[in-house]
């Protein structure tokens, strides 16, 4: 995301144009990235089976990691990039 935001800099775009282009670039791809491992883990957090209780808080805590991470992502390196230019 910030290599977007860095050549939209490059080709001249004010700071705040730059950085909502550059998020709206990089959301798609960063939100088809995450459910897909998401889904898999999905599998383990809903196993009854023997491993199960073994299985089922692994795969929570990956599920968490993978949603927290990608709003993270989408969040952070945008306000801070802008918050670090106006200075």
């Amino acid at each position: 995301m910030i290599a977007a935001i860095n050549r939209l800099r490059e080709d001249g775009r004010a700071v705040e144009d730059a950085v909502g282009e550059g998020a709206d670039l990089r959301l798609r791809p960063a939100l088809m990235t995450a459910p897909a491992p998401s889904m898999g883990f999905m599998a383990m957090a809903v196993a009854t089976s023997a491993g199960a209780e073994v299985q089922r808080p692994l795969a929570t805590v990956v599920i968490g990691g993978l949603v927290t991470s990608t709003f993270l992502t989408l969040l952070i390196p945008p306000t801070l990039y802008s918050w670090i230019e106006r200075r």
